[in-house]
């Protein structure tokens, strides 16, 4: 399956990406691509885009997939339409997430005061 992505280049703390055309599977391990669609620089002021509209056109006519982050820039940019998609948030454990978003789990102190709330409740039925 052939996926279009972004590949960071740039030396460190200076990222800039190119937009690439490569192979699901063996992405993240061989750096391997088969052809550059379009390079993005977010650290200019004015982000800089370059996309090979007519060709990724193409790919994407002919059964390619694009990450969440590339189809957002292609939506931005007019070469594809449709909505963008939410970014989906990783949280590490122990954050709070924002509202709306996934639950939260409770800390370890409040479960134990409902675990023993529930068992002087299950005594109480009991004794009755």
């Amino acid at each position: 399956m052939l996926i279009i992505r972004l590949i960071r280049t740039g030396k460190k703390n200076a990222s800039s990406f190119r937009v690439v055309l490569t192979e699901k599977k063996n992405a993240a391990k061989s750096g391997r691509f088969l052809e550059v669609l379009g390079s993005y620089n977010p650290r200019l002021r004015e982000k800089k885009i370059t996309l090979k509209k007519e060709r990724i056109e193409y790919w994407i006519s002919q059964g390619a997939q694009t990450s969440d982050t590339v189809h957002n820039l292609l939506v931005s940019q007019g070469v594809i339409k449709g909505p963008k998609i939410a970014r989906k948030i990783k949280l590490k454990k122990g954050a709070i997430a924002p509202e709306g978003e996934r639950p939260v789990e409770q800390p370890a102190e409040e479960k134990k005061e409902e675990k023993k709330e529930e068992a002087s409740e299950e005594e109480n039925i009991d004794k009755i």
